[in-house]
């Protein structure tokens, strides 16, 4: 339980029996350094609420973070990433600087980020998109899993973060990688083995055993970094990936071409022949063992970080279930979540862009078991 209490001059919250600190400001304040929320000053949109650049009198740059009136969640995403990233310290995680509740406003105040999200950095316009060349990509990589691995595994709050995409992962001015939004964070207080809950999260993105049946794990987000990485490698967006009828994801492309021996064909055209060819079969195989159907398969972040950094080899993966059952396993995914969707209200806050979504998930016994869900316990 996260809870929230405001002083007039520091904000603090007690999670867990922590007493957690963030500074506080006002409105006015806020107000000064975005120009009024001048929609000049607008860099993002998310699920939470738009994003504005602003600038202390003191001269250093912040990222405000409002909460839309229109977010039926906001109010407790809102606590839940005060309470998360303020008991949070890495390189690889956004810095909160505070916050501001005062009035009808919610304000989120974050160290600025000069290059924007991944995303746009690799999928967004012409102008705006950036040139990464491959140790940069791989950097990027890195800093990812080093980020995944403290909330995991490191850090006095053990966290999955349930929103793992390239629009959740900023970049500073020389471009290393930082996570941010834990508006969906989830806390593990008791060490259990997996935790029961809402659905909630990204298409494209969340693992099948958590989307289909609200079984979540550490091994959700390792799911989601496997995405990630495919991103980064390929240049391309899994979510919008259709080179052929049959390949809804640029997931399932890369089964098909790592059973065909030529899973080389996926990184990105723009590096042409300026990347490590070894490097790059490294972390599409890192991908691939990343985002196995069984979360038992997937390697802990801390593994993936030694992977990466070449301390530990990369196992070759090997694919237990074959393609046509994997691809209608996200089929299914797709199919469980349309059939809650009938049934009860989707939160779309978010942006056309952005699908993240928040639904209640039913239980295993309102409906029929699919041959499909069954062999995901089979593997689970």
């Amino acid at each position: 339980m996260i809870c929230l209490s405001i002083t007039s001059r520091r904000s603090f919250l007690i999670i867990s029996g922590l007493e957690l600190p963030t500074g506080s400001f006002s409105l006015r304040q806020i107000k000064a350094a975005t120009g009024n929320f001048d929609p000049e000053n607008k860099i993002g949109e998310g699920g939470f609420g738009p994003v504005y650049k602003g600038v202390l009198p003191d001269g250093s740059m912040i990222a405000v973070k409002q909460l839309s009136s229109k977010s039926k969640q906001g109010n407790r995403e809102f606590v839940t990433e005060i309470g998360m990233i303020s008991a949070l310290q890495h390189p690889n995680l956004v810095k909160l600087f505070g916050c501001c509740i005062e009035g009808n406003q919610l304000l989120l105040i974050y160290e600025y980020m000069e290059n924007n999200s991944l995303a746009r950095a690799l999928f967004g316009p012409e102008g705006l998109r950036l040139n990464l060349d491959w140790q940069t990509r791989r950097k990027i990589c890195i800093g990812i899993a080093r980020g995944l691995a403290y909330l995991h595994e490191e850090s006095r709050l053990k966290i999955v973060h349930r929103d793992i995409k390239t629009t959740n992962v900023l970049l500073d001015k020389d471009l290393n990688a930082k996570i941010s939004d834990f508006g969906l964070a989830k806390l593990d207080e008791e060490e259990n083995t997996h935790i029961s809950t809402r659905i909630a999260g990204t298409m494209g993105y969340m693992a099948p055993e958590y989307a289909m049946r609200g079984y979540l794990t550490y091994k959700a987000d390792v799911y989601s970094f496997g995405v990630v990485a495919l991103e980064i490698v390929s240049g391309k967006s899994n979510a919008k990936f259709l080179p052929k009828d049959d390949y809804i994801y640029l997931l399932d492309w890369a089964c098909v071409l790592q059973e065909k021996g030529t899973l080389l064909e996926l990184v990105d055209p723009a590096l042409g022949t300026n990347f490590s060819i070894e490097e790059a079969q490294q972390m599409l195989n890192l991908a691939l063992l990343c985002t196995n159907q069984s979360p038992t398969l997937r390697p802990a972040m801390s593994t993936v970080v030694a992977m990466l950094e070449g301390h530990t080899p990369v196992r070759v993966p090997t694919m237990k279930i074959n393609r046509t059952d994997s691809m209608e396993l996200r089929f299914r995914t797709m199919e469980t979540l349309s059939r809650d969707d009938d049934r009860q209200a989707v939160s779309t806050d978010a942006p056309v862009a952005d699908s993240s979504f928040s639904i209640q998930s039913s239980k295993e016994d309102d409906y029929p078991r699919s041959t499909t869900s069954r062999l995901l316990d089979d593997y689970s």
